[in-house]
């Protein structure tokens, strides 16, 4: 008797071609390293498009606990007003927690760099299966305290260090905001979440929805990726599993910085992820949620120029401008809050989240 697959919520219809193209990704062990291959930003795409954002670049390195190196490069406004600070963002980039490095989704935090002038710190956090929880999130810690030490170096204000991430860099910078909460480190200003890998019980309805394709990112592929960074043996319990490495297991979720979270309707992460911001406001918290209908995982930064996909991005930078108090740049001060044009869609194949 054949399976019957759970109802679910369509796909936006500017957004199903693009999806309903991606072929099935078998992820396992053996396959994994051909997918990181895929899943590397080029040098030359990168220099292109820090060049076509006015950003300038610099490649440090700090150190983590356990003594591992951790490769991070700072982009700034190559115009910048002097004597001004500048708010500043650590970006942690999606991959499942098992590829990407710190140029993918950079698109992301460059919108801030241009739009704000914030400086950007992006981090090559170390990667599952090589590097099991919780060495990642502890990279992205010992980034934002890097990051704050240098403050006045990098002409940032360290009222303004926001945390920010996607797919399972959003569950990294969930975790990052959780230790420098419960360690008294530096002070984040928000954190910015872009359907964030949350949970490892990989058990809500939207994950029963997404096993098997068409999707960007399914319940299977998420499952090897939680696999790879805690071990066998941690499916459906939190015995053992720290929430930093699964912020969704933390007990405790008061105390946390004004959050914005973002999901699409018809993807995986969508129930944890509303839970998560649910759970925030259960605590006496400030979050912002944001589901966006008929939008898959990952969808904003695989087809920017989707309706679906500007909207997506003006809400969060209204989000900077209207609650966090970032004026946007431009010859004549503050810019009104105002959404861009629309432009037509692009339409190619998303990168693996």
């Amino acid at each position: 008797m054949a399976l019957v697959r759970p109802a679910r919520p369509p796909f936006d219809p500017e957004l199903a071609p693009v999806v309903e193209a991606v072929g099935a990704v078998d992820l396992t062990a053996a396959t994994l390293p051909q997918i990181r291959g895929f899943a590397a930003t080029p040098p030359d795409t990168v220099a292109a498009v820090l060049a076509g954002r006015g950003a300038e670049r610099r490649d440090v390195g700090t150190t983590a606990p356990d003594g591992g190196p951790v490769a991070l490069t700072v982009l700034r406004p190559a115009r910048r007003a002097p004597g001004v600070l500048a708010p500043a963002v650590l970006w942690l980039h999606g991959g499942g927690m098992v590829m990407g490095d710190r140029f993918s989704q950079i698109d992301v935090p460059l919108d801030w760099l241009e739009r704000f002038g914030a400086v950007v710190v992006t981090v090559d956090y170390r990667l599952a299966p090589e590097h099991p929880a919780p060495a990642g999130v502890e990279d992205g810690y010992r980034a934002l305290c890097w990051l704050a030490e240098h403050a006045g170096e990098l002409g940032v204000d360290p009222a303004r260090l926001v945390v920010a991430g996607v797919s399972a860099g959003g569950g990294v910078a969930a975790g990052v905001t959780l230790l420098a909460r419960d360690r008294g480190g530096p002070r984040v200003a928000a954190q910015v979440l872009s359907c964030p890998m949350l949970d490892h019980r990989d058990d809500t309805t939207s994950s029963h929805q997404y096993a098997g394709g068409p999707a960007t990112w399914t319940r299977e592929q998420n499952a090897f990726g939680w696999a790879a960074l805690l071990g066998e043996g941690h499916e459906g319990g939190r015995d053992g599993v720290l929430p930093y490495a699964s912020p969704a297991v933390a007990e405790d979720l008061s105390g946390l910085p004004p959050t914005f979270v973002d999901v699409g309707s018809a993807e995986v992460f969508r129930d944890e992820d509303v839970r998560y911001a649910s759970r925030i406001w259960a605590a006496g918290g400030d979050a912002e949620l944001h589901v966006w209908p008929g939008g898959f995982h990952g969808f904003d930064v695989a087809v920017p120029a989707a309706r679906l996909s500007v909207a997506a991005r003006s809400a969060a930078r209204h989000g900077s401008r209207g609650r966090w108090g970032w004026p946007e740049r431009g010859p004549s001060g503050p810019q009104p809050l105002t959404d861009p044009d629309i432009r037509p869609p692009t339409k190619y194949l998303p990168r693996m989240m």
